[in-house]
């Protein structure tokens, strides 16, 4: 299967021109033109990789990179004119893996797409390889997690999941039959910082339910333990 690729660059010229040349290489290839649906697209569907441009309409580029690391390790590159030392350093320090100053060669970009995109399976194929024990992999019925290459199978399918949807389903499966208050999850998942924010927590536990349950409206794997939190079932 092809790689996928999410451009997120408001200039169509642009947008055209890197998609063209990626597509012709092999790749899978999406185009957002605002920071708003392009933020969207790369926390709701599954990409390998994120072409980002910085100065975009709705939502900039630099919070769209925090964002988009706050829930994936994909590799992301930012687009730019802006060459000045101080925003590279801004880029950089948010989470993205490198930087690409317009204007330049769509050799010179395909080259870069293809050396990180190489560099993260290197990575994650090391993960996978890695010989650590079955204890990382977690069995729960027709639900099956594997913590070091981080997939999730339901049945034979495997299921897309965003770093902290994944993240709190393991946690929760670590720890059988034990029952979490939601400031626990909180403080386990998001940390300090995301407490105030309880409808997070209940949009995470929805999205699990829909994507590992059989039906979500009745789980059997996360329940709810009603003014305390949530327990797994294995």
């Amino acid at each position: 299967m092809a790689e996928r690729i999410l451009i997120i660059e408001d200039d169509s010229v642009i947008s055209e021109v890197q998609k063209d040349f990626l597509t012709a290489s092999g790749y899978e290839v999406e185009v957002a033109a605002d920071g708003k649906s392009g933020l969207a697209k790369a926390l709701e569907e599954p990409f390998h990789l994120v072409l980002l441009d910085l100065m975009l309409p709705g939502v900039d580029g630099y919070e769209i990179c925090r964002a988009i690391r706050a829930e994936k390790d994909i590799p992301i590159l930012m687009v730019t004119a802006r060459s000045e030392e101080l925003d590279k350093i801004r880029g950089l320090g948010l989470g993205a893996d490198d930087y690409i100053v317009k204007p330049f060669g769509v050799g010179e970009l395909v080259a870069r797409v293809r050396a990180h995109l190489a560099r993260y399976e290197r990575l994650t194929a090391g993960a996978r390889e890695s010989g650590l024990p079955s204890r990382e992999q977690i069995r729960a019925g027709r639900l099956r997690i594997d913590s070091v290459s981080r997939q999730v199978y339901v049945g034979d399918k495997e299921t897309p999941m965003t770093a902290k949807e994944f993240d709190l389903l393991v946690f929760l499966a670590k720890h059988p039959g034990r029952v979490f208050r939601k400031e626990e999850l909180f403080e386990k998942i998001w940390g300090f910082d995301a407490l105030g924010e309880p409808a997070t927590l209940t949009v995470h536990i929805s999205r699990l339910r829909e994507k590992i349950e059989r039906d979500p409206s009745k789980p059997r794997h996360i329940e709810t333990i009603w003014g305390i939190g949530y327990r797994f079932h294995p």
